[in-house]
């Protein structure tokens, strides 16, 4: 299958998760055979006229930034490459309207890659006229396929297809010396660390151990509340760690805790339960983190502090584990599979049209 995926901006000059998603989206569908080209602004130096990373082959529609140029050289870009589909983000609006007219000329279908991340509200009109466009409007969860439907888009055509890991890298790494909680997330205004604090206070009495994995302008603050709830000397705060070092800190935890106020995929949840964790999830309204566990035995479901500590005393009911199989269907590999199947309905449907 030959797939074009738009991005005037690749994480490379806008480093946000949603980009990384459609990017991670390419490589997956590189990893599998397909031919997969990004069309985007030059984010490299010098006259290369496309550039090859992971399989995945970026082709420059402009040199510098100017959307302009950019949506008005699209549609024949893509006409010529003659792709099976095009899939793109929502934003900025005009890519989606440019994308969509180099897809008909092509005679392709349109995807759209809706993560969460986008800022849409200052152009909610031109949002709406533009995601009125494409046949597949795919999010990661439940809570950003609502929002999509806000935007006026068809239940019927929007799927969600979840975020992936790397699982053989689960396997790979060694563990960690035990530990009873970890955490993990920016230490930003949306961590909600205070969550966790308060319900390891209420354990004072009894013997455990925390990591806090994240780095951000909050962490001298829940360093300082810490001290002042007296457990400081039993969370330690590790700061961002790279992938490796979270990975042999969740295969040594019992329990990964959830507070983060907002998540649209709760990407470091998922690592952390395929590492054997128990999942312990404060529900938030702007988070998707509960949809991860709902179904999942080894996990506990809680609204405030309390409920938090009696968690992870009941966590003791579960055996630890470093690894745990049932999540190998969040692999890179099986969450391309299911692009790739939503792809040829797609194909199959627009060949009806």
């Amino acid at each position: 299958m030959r797939v074009a995926l738009v991005a005037m901006e690749t994480s490379h000059l806008s480093d946000t998760p949603g980009n990384r998603r459609l990017e991670q989206v390419a490589r997956g569908l590189a990893g599998r055979g397909h031919e997969v080209t990004v069309f985007c602004t030059q984010f490299w130096r010098g006259t290369e006229s496309e550039r090859v990373v992971d399989g995945v082959r970026y082709r420059p529609v402009t040199i510098g930034h100017a959307p302009s140029s950019f949506y008005a050289s699209l549609p024949a870009v893509l006409a010529r490459y003659r792709p099976d589909v095009v899939h793109t983000r929502p934003t900025p609006p005009g890519q989606v309207l440019a994308a969509s007219v180099g897809g008909t000329l092509a005679r392709a279908p349109l995807a759209i890659e809706w993560y969460g991340d986008e800022g849409l509200d200052t152009d909610r009109r031109l949002t709406r006229a533009a995601v009125s466009r494409p046949q597949l409007v795919v999010s990661p969860s439940e809570l950003v396929r609502t929002r999509v439907r806000e935007f006026g888009v068809p239940g019927e055509r929007v799927e969600v297809i979840p975020e992936s890991i790397d699982f053989d890298r689960v396997r790979e790494v060694e563990p960690a010396r035990e530990v009873d909680v970890a955490y993990a997330h920016p230490l930003d205004g949306s961590a909600n660390v205070e969550s966790l604090l308060l319900g390891l206070a209420e354990l004072r009495d009894r013997d455990w151990s925390a990591r806090v994995i994240g780095d951000g302008p909050q962490r001298e603050a829940y360093e300082r509340q810490a001290a002042d709830l007296r457990i400081d000397d039993r969370v330690e705060f590790v700061g961002a760690c790279d992938r490796e070092r979270r990975l042999a800190i969740y295969r040594g935890a019992h329990a990964f805790v959830q507070t983060a106020y907002r998540e649209y995929f709760a990407t470091e949840l998922l690592w952390a339960l395929a590492c054997g964790c128990i999942g312990i999830v404060e529900y938030q309204a702007e988070s998707s983190a509960h949809e991860l566990i709902e179904n999942y035995e080894r996990s506990f479901r809680v609204t405030n502090p309390q409920q938090l500590a009696d968690a992870i005393v009941d966590c003791g009911e579960f055996e630890r584990l470093s690894v745990e199989d049932s999540w190998a269907g969040y692999d890179h590999d099986a969450v391309a599979g299911r692009y790739v199947d939503a792809y040829e309905r797609l194909t199959a449907e627009y060949g009806l049209l």
